[in-house]
């Protein structure tokens, strides 16, 4: 049966498909063209049939990258010269579109082409039926979706995260990251409980898991891992659930963040805190014990028919109890300057053999009281350094004290010293109560002590080795510990760079020079508002020979001075009516007062305090409770002026 030519037609005009008939011949000329592709296209039939296909869809001249022109030539000649038909996947073809202001755009847009050749009896093409599909959409999608995956893969690989996708049922992991921490795929049974997650962590990750998917919720938690090395680190890992369109769990997908430096950092700052608390119980209790022979001693001076052996006895209990606490309260304000930058070096070329000998010096007698068996070995002719001496024998002196007082009676206690060119190194050795490896490594902490007995029997705070390491630190050296472990005793090392300049070592040693000799009695005028201080102060000036005046108001004070002018005034600070500060300006501005000696005595002792006292006209500045040896030696200078 012979289908009549208006069918044909019909089924060509009505084809889903965009479909026209090309002339056989290289341009192509349109001699058909259905419905669809005028829809499509926007033109009418009257503008395309009888025009060639390349003049009526021209490509862009301006676009060096359109070759849909050459590409679909190449089809159509295919088709023509096999008599088969030839397919274009995808083209992308710039179509112009005319604007309403008259300019032409080109838009681009794809299309996959089908061409096919049509014969007649005698195998001759008559025509091509030409079939056209937009495919816009489609590649716009999947560009944008390969561009989404793209910016993915990098905010991925970018991320400090191990980031990775789980089964709903936490039985397969896989990482999604390209890294390489996890394997691809992994079982979840080894992956929790026999690779990565330490036993002690397993009951609470997969209680975790079981409940993030039992309530379809996010998983998050903060657990340890065990890493490839064998060290066990902290990471913080959390898990979105993705559910499909029923709300089922089908995919999970998660990021893991390594959080060990923090939680390093939080157990120092535990760890800090708890020491610190230790130091302040024992700061408690240290400060604590001297107040009860001094309490002792108070009410027994307050007994009548005191003998003067009695009183001189309590007497010389008050003054080594008074001695210990001034010597507590030393360390803590000498380790606070320290270590807050507020101690200036009082740099000069040294000789370490001298300095070691002056700190040998002072620790013997502890040393001598607890039997110890002392060694000394220095390095041969003088060793130099750029230091100040004073602080560096206070270095090697709590060094060596601190050997004395963790060396049990009848131990052994060396020193032992090396040089080279650059470095002089100063080591401490003893067999005594050694260290954890623990507190080695934190032996110059603020706040870092040894074990000691509950009677505290080796005293002190445990400031000595923190002042050492920061004191030794502004010399530009360093300090180290070592312990084979509890009693096995203990190393300490000193290192300091040596001076190499010969000229160093040339320079005369600056002796300590004794007080001006031919002390004469003064006229002193003692001001402090504590009227037990100041009647204290003055009978202890009186017994040395002195005239003293006391007066416990500043105003007082400058009416007294301007009418019996002294030669020395002590001052406390703290007075209420008037500082200290400003007593000692007005009597610099009284012509009777201008020249005499002002001696500050306060409680503050920060360099700051210092400072400023001595900007207001003080000559002397003196820390309570006064060191009498050097309040004499102040006294001895000004009697011999």
């Amino acid at each position: 049966m012979t289908l009549p030519p208006s069918l044909f037609e019909s089924v060509f005009n009505n084809a889903f498909d965009g479909q026209y008939l090309l002339s056989p011949t290289p341009e192509a000329v349109i001699l058909a063209v259905n419905d669809a592709f005028l829809a499509a296209s926007g033109r009418t039939r009257e503008e395309l049939v009888g025009t060639s296909l390349f003049v009526a869809f021209p490509g862009n001249p301006d676009d060096p990258l359109d070759t849909s022109e050459t590409e679909l030539r190449a089809s159509l000649a295919r088709a023509v010269a096999s008599g088969k038909r030839d397919s274009l996947p995808g083209v992308r073809y710039p179509i112009a579109v005319t604007l309403p202001d008259g300019t032409v755009r080109y838009e681009d847009r794809y299309w996959t082409a089908i061409s096919t050749p049509i014969l007649d009896a005698d195998g001759r093409v008559l025509c091509i039926a030409h079939s056209t599909s937009d495919i816009t959409a489609q590649v716009q999608g999947a560009a944008a979706l390969r561009e989404s995956e793209k910016r993915f893969r990098a905010l991925v690989n970018a991320a400090a995260d191990v980031i990775y996708s789980m089964t709903p049922d936490w039985s397969q992991m896989q990482q999604l990251d390209g890294r390489g921490f996890l394997a691809d795929t992994v079982d979840a049974d080894a992956f929790w409980l026999d690779k990565y997650i330490p036993e002690s962590d397993r009951a609470r990750v997969h209680a975790a898991i079981s409940t993030a998917i039992r309530d379809k919720a996010v998983f998050e938690l903060e657990h340890r891992v065990l890493r490839a090395d064998g060290s066990c680190g902290w990471t913080y890992s959390r898990a979105v659930p993705m559910l499909d369109a029923e709300g089922n769990i089908h995919e999970w997908i998660g990021a893991a963040t390594d959080v060990s430096e923090r939680r390093e950092a939080e157990e120092k700052l535990r760890q800090t805190d708890r020491h610190k608390d230790e130091f302040l119980a024992m700061l408690a209790h240290e400060l604590r014990n001297p107040l009860a022979p001094l309490g002792a001693a108070a009410e027994l001076l307050q007994m009548p028919g005191l003998d003067v052996a009695r009183v001189r006895q309590t007497s010389q209990v008050i003054g080594r109890q008074v001695l210990h606490m001034t010597h507590l309260i030393d360390d803590l304000l000498d380790v606070s300057r320290v270590t807050n930058g507020l101690v200036a070096l009082d740099k000069a070329p040294a000789d370490l053999n001298r300095i070691a000998m002056e700190a040998v010096e002072q620790v013997m007698p502890l040393m001598r009281a607890r039997r110890h068996d002392f060694s000394c070995r220095l390095v041969a002719g003088p060793v130099m350094v750029d230091g100040d001496a004073k602080r560096l024998v206070q270095v090697l002196s709590n060094i060596l004290s601190n050997a004395a007082k963790y060396t049990p009676p009848g131990g052994s206690v060396a020193l032992t010293a090396e040089a080279d060119a650059q470095w002089v190194r100063i080591a401490v050795t003893d067999n005594g109560i050694g260290m954890a490896p623990e507190l080695a490594e934190r032996a110059f902490d603020l706040f870092a002590q040894a074990e000691r007995s509950p009677d505290r029997s080796s005293g002190g705070l445990g400031l000595g080795l923190a002042l050492v390491k920061s004191l030794v630190e502004l010399h530009g050296g360093a300090v180290a510990c070592e312990s084979a472990g509890p009693g096995l005793g203990s190393r300490f090392t000193v290192m300091l760079p040596r001076l190499t300049d010969t000229a160093a070592g040339a320079q005369a040693d600056t002796g300590a020079q004794g007080a001006a000799a031919g002390e004469a009695p003064l006229h002193i005028l003692v001001v402090d508002d504590n009227v037990d201080a100041a009647a204290m102060l003055a009978m202890l000036l009186e017994a040395g020979g002195h005239r003293v005046a006391v007066q416990n108001q500043s105003r007082a004070a400058l009416d007294s001075a301007r009418q019996a002018p002294p030669e020395v005034c002590l001052l406390d600070i703290g007075l209420p009516d008037m500082d200290g500060k400003e007593l000692a300006r007005r009597l610099r501005a009284q012509p009777e007062t201008a020249g005499c000696l002002l001696v500050a005595v306060t409680g503050y002792g920060q360099d700051g305090d210092r400072a400023e006292a001595m900007a207001a006209g003080f000559d002397h500045y003196l820390v309570k409770p006064i060191d009498m040896a050097r309040l004499g030696a102040i006294l001895a200078e000004a009697g011999g002026r």
